[in-house]
């Protein structure tokens, strides 16, 4: 399997590179083969030993989809399919209790180190295929925007007289691209599926209001660092549960993350003349060919300045919400478990190597992620506890605009000079009234008045305030 998605290609990665197969990692088949490549080489004429029936029911998976510029059916099927051959098995019972023990206790350790209150959503031990279908949904909001900018260019790409030529393929081709888009957004799903130790390891948690470990996963992490695994799963635990403490009582973390991909794609410049010269060197009417081209760079897209002053925001917010789990963690294991340090060290490792969260966006969305910042975000969330306490420093997430600034983690000191401490306790009691209020002015009978004004001055400042 190719490590990115067709049209995104890694700037160390050679023209002439073959893609990597292998167990786990290898195509999209159960048995090693991509369903795609199988499909266009039947397509072609070169059907490989597969039958009619195959080929018939993997076109009509392509056709048949209307849902948007990623077939997620299809991305489904091709997740499952690389789980399954990588290995996967049923979680026991006594792995389901173990998670939940550990869950169990680490709520209790993060209530002295956050005054964010835990919300109560049930823990998941999953399976590898279990957190394929269990985050699913999670991922069109990171996948979709890039991928709809990316096949809205190569539908207007398409040279005259090859549209002519194909005739009422055109509309089967722009199908196909959408299944590519599925099919290799599954594979990178699958993939991950077999790295990462619970929901939230991209930094955003992908099982809303849930934390979730994979047992499986868990073990292959703590494997070789000579800590004892229930240790392992309490510390992993602990950043699950801390990562969706966070998101709930920041409910705009979220989508503030998520306009940043937007806004990622919304400055997507596609050449559309380098696609049109690549695709006048297509035979119509050699499927093949369109794949080779997909696969090779047809989507070579240059990076503006504004993408990256996107991706930079992006990085810090993402640096900002680790930075922030590890001080709680960190505060949270403080005298009660002496393997955190190593642990705490392996994570860092892990992420400034490339983890999760960078593979993943590379793969999935286009973004060349790096892991910057994220030991300045730590200290500087360790030093406004420091001056501040628990609640001061938490206190800072109540509101976008109170976010530190990737100057600001360079000098804690002088952000916390100039900046003012948030009761989050009132604040969160002023939205609620807010949205009281705002509820009561939205109803029939308060919305207008008889004469049919609207709203005074001082109800329109009300709600810019608010």
């Amino acid at each position: 399997m190719s490590d990115v998605p067709f049209g995104f290609r890694s700037d160390d990665d050679d023209d002439d590179k073959k893609p990597e197969q292998g167990s786990g990692g290898g195509s999209g088949g159960a048995g090693g083969t991509d369903p795609l490549s199988s499909l266009f080489g039947m397509m072609g004429g070169q059907q490989g030993g597969a039958d009619l029936g195959q080929m018939l029911q993997q076109i009509g998976k392509m056709l048949s989809w209307s849902g948007g510029p990623v077939n997620w059916d299809l991305a489904n099927s091709a997740a499952r399919d690389v789980v399954s051959a990588g290995g996967d098995r049923s979680v026991s019972g006594s792995e389901r209790r173990e998670v939940d023990d550990a869950f169990r206790l680490a709520e209790t350790w993060l209530d002295d180190a956050t005054s964010f209150p835990a919300t109560g959503g049930t823990p998941r031990a999953w399976s590898r295929a279990e957190w394929v279908e269990g985050t699913q949904a999670s991922w069109r909001g990171l996948v979709e925007p890039v991928a709809a900018k990316v096949a809205d260019a190569m539908s207007q790409s398409l040279p005259p007289e090859m549209a002519q030529a194909a005739g009422p393929l055109v509309g089967m081709l722009q199908q196909v691209g959408v299944s590519m888009w599925g099919a290799q957004v599954g594979q990178s799903i699958g993939k991950l599926a077999g790295e990462v130790c619970g929901a939230s390891d991209i930094g955003v948690p992908l099982a809303e209001g849930h934390p979730a470990l994979l047992p499986a996963n868990v073990r292959a992490f703590g494997e070789g660092l000579g800590v004892e695994p229930r240790d392992v799963t309490l510390y992993l635990a602990l950043r699950e549960a801390a990562y969706v403490r966070l998101y709930a009582h920041a409910p705009w973390l979220r989508s503030h993350i998520i306009s940043l991909v937007e806004e990622y794609a919304r400055h997507v410049n596609v050449d559309t003349d380098s696609i049109e010269s690549k695709l006048r060197d297509i035979d119509p009417a050699n499927p093949q060919a369109l794949q080779e081209a997909m696969e090779g760079g047809l989507f070579d897209i240059p990076t503006s300045d504004e993408q990256k002053a996107a991706l930079e925001r992006l990085e810090l917010a993402l640096a900002l919400v680790e930075g922030w789990v590890d001080d709680v963690v960190t505060q949270a294991t403080d005298g009660r478990l002496p393997s955190a340090s190593a642990l705490r060290e392996t994570v860092r490792r892990r992420r400034a190597a490339g983890g999760p969260a960078e593979h993943t966006f590379a793969t999935l969305v286009g973004l060349q992620l790096r892991p910057r910042k994220l030991r300045e975000a730590a200290t500087f969330w360790a030093t406004t506890r420091e001056a501040r306490g628990v609640t001061g420093r938490d206190a800072i997430w109540a509101h976008p605009d109170l976010m530190p600034s990737a100057e600001d983690l360079a000098d804690p000191a002088a952000f916390l000079e100039r900046d003012t401490v948030v009761d989050v306790s009132e604040l969160e009691d002023a939205l609620r009234s807010a949205d009281a209020q705002a509820a009561d002015d939205d109803g029939p009978e308060t919305s207008q008045d008889d004469s049919g004004d609207t709203p005074d001055e001082g109800d329109e400042q009300h709600g810019d305030d608010r």
